[in-house]
């Protein structure tokens, strides 16, 4: 199911997505350090509501000091970086046991986000915002 699925010894590797951002994503046995592209998670995603965001698959399993995390990503923008990571932690979590499934499942983790932003179509100022109509 999961795209980039190897399974050696103790690394797992996947693929999250949203939007426009790729996130590949390395879950080995550790103390429960991220790192995002090389630094620390909290200093790549600056706000609160993101680095929840990044915490949540392994903060409703309770695991959040049980593994290490290396996150390459890219594409998109901040937002939809951090919930391309969260997807792919969320993947690479049940490669690594299938008895997280059911609750990364209930919780929407493992549900790709296809939503993006439409195309501007021509004639139109916007993907569908039409000209002011005007009677004079």
């Amino acid at each position: 199911m999961a795209t980039l699925t190897t399974k050696t010894t103790d690394k797992i590797r996947a693929v999250g997505r949203r939007k426009t951002a790729v996130a590949r994503v390395r879950l080995n046995l550790g103390k429960g350090g991220i790192t995002v592209n090389g630094k620390a998670f909290k200093d790549y995603f600056s706000t609160e509501l993101m680095q929840q965001a990044v915490l949540s698959p392994l903060v409703v399993l309770g695991k959040e000091k049980d593994y290490d995390v290396s996150v390459k990503v890219v594409g998109g923008g901040v937002v939809g970086q951090a919930y391309a990571v969260r997807h792919g932690i969320a993947r690479a979590l049940i490669i690594w046991n299938e008895e997280f499934r059911p609750v990364l499942k209930a919780e929407g983790f493992l549900t790709r986000d296809a939503r993006s932003k439409e195309r501007k179509k021509y004639g139109l100022h916007k993907a569908r915002r039409a000209h002011q109509w005007r009677k004079r």
